[in-house]
């Protein structure tokens, strides 16, 4: 099967949360760190983490950095798949990838299953396969790459792919993922703290 990258979205400065949501440290590990072993395990091959308010250097991933982070998700999609799409580009050996999972730094309690599952709906023949929590679609995202540029005709500002998702409904496969993990975001001190008192996490 053709390959299919991973897209870590961890640009943003945190501002709600007080700092940098891709250096916040759970159980060991930064919320970076966490996103880009969900994308390897769940097998993504090149990760890709887009790097914005901070650098951020993770193991087994590629960083690319968005100069335009600040004007919110959608530049940082978009750096991501226009990197992918480069021949030559910074992901390195690129041209063979068909699809791409993204996933949000900020969701530390989803587990790489739900990415397998994406990728199992992509080669079962979906081109758009989102991951849905009791039947709502959240993240990861995995997009075929023959969507990308309607995509990035179609980013702007926080919203990221959620405007092709929307003009394109016939397009999305649903996949559930509700018994793997939770999309539970980190945006508060809060959300921290409820997080850091799971019991379990994705390893």
């Amino acid at each position: 099967m053709a390959r299919v990258a991973g897209i870590l979205l961890a640009a943003g400065d945190g501002t709600r949360l007080g700092q940098p949501k891709a250096t916040v440290e759970l159980a060991g590990m930064t919320l970076a760190e966490r996103g880009v072993g969900l994308l390897r395990d769940g097998g993504t091959d090149p990760v890709l983490v887009i790097t914005g308010a901070v650098p951020v250097q993770v193991a087994r991933a590629v960083t690319v950095h968005n100069p335009d982070w600040s004007s919110g998700m959608g530049s940082s999609l978009a750096a991501g798949l226009r990197a992918l799409a480069a021949a030559g580009g910074p992901a390195g050996a690129a041209d063979g990838v068909a699809a791409a999972v993204i996933a949000l730094a900020d969701q530390p309690l989803i587990g790489p299953e739900a990415v397998r599952r994406l990728i199992a709906a992509y080669a079962g023949g979906a081109t758009v396969a989102v991951a849905a929590y009791g039947g709502k679609p959240r993240n990861p995202v995995l997009i075929a790459r023959v969507h990308w540029p309607a995509v990035l005709g179609m980013t702007s500002g926080d919203t990221g792919a959620r405007p092709f998702l929307r003009a394109h409904p016939d397009l999305v496969t649903m996949v559930e993922c509700g018994d793997v993990g939770s999309p539970d975001d980190v945006d508060t001190p809060e959300d921290l703290a409820r997080v850091r008192g799971v019991s379990r996490l994705p390893p």
